[in-house]
């Protein structure tokens, strides 16, 4: 996992509530036995609609996604996180996400960002009327801000996850850690063990 310090970029207003990991990735899109090409397939039954958010030009490139409360609830589908990372999304704003999709999001580099209701609403309003509206993430200050419309706002982010942004760790990375710790175990530990 690479550190992640900063998300500055233009954002996608997906101005939907409720939006379970099916909806994010499609279950026929679990079939794949590599863990690429998963960005064609988000929203992919919602992009068929040409009006569609993601398939307004004026949002291309964007590296946050805008989203309802509950973002993300549903089946435990990791392939969800890889969709929205490889579709080019670096970060999730939302009132609330799915227990199982923000843990999904922490271990693969995704940032899931939870403000209130209001101030999404107010990044979504601003984003709509002004789709190149570039927002700043700093995971090192826990801050969302969009200077061009003087917005500002706090977000809380366990402090072990905090850590695990900033200096790129995964899970793997963690135990490496406690590295000399356990090749100690291990070399102490009775054979018949």
């Amino acid at each position: 996992m690479e550190p992640v310090e900063l998300v500055t970029g233009t954002a996608v207003p997906l101005n939907r509530s409720d939006v379970d990991t099916d909806q994010i990735i499609p279950s026929d899109w679990l079939k794949q036995v590599t863990r690429t090409g998963f960005g064609r397939g988000l929203f992919s039954q919602w992009r068929d609609d040409p009006s569609f958010i993601l398939n307004n030009e004026n949002y291309g490139g964007a590296t946050i996604l805008l989203a309802g409360a509950n973002f993300g609830v549903g089946s435990s589908r990791e392939h969800a996180v890889w969709a929205i990372q490889q579709y080019g999304f670096a970060a999730v704003i939302s009132p609330r996400f799915g227990d199982i999709f923000k843990n999904n999001s922490t271990k693969n580099g995704l940032l899931p960002v939870a403000l209130s209701a209001t101030k999404v609403k107010e990044l979504m309003d601003a984003v709509e009327l002004n789709p190149a509206l570039e927002i700043t993430i700093s995971v090192a200050d826990l801050t969302v801000e969009a200077p061009e419309i003087g917005f500002a706002e706090s977000f809380e982010l366990a402090a072990s996850i905090q850590e695990r942004f900033l200096k790129g760790l995964d899970d793997i990375a963690i135990s490496l850690q406690y590295e000399a710790a356990i090749d100690s175990y291990e070399q102490q530990r009775p054979a018949w063990a």
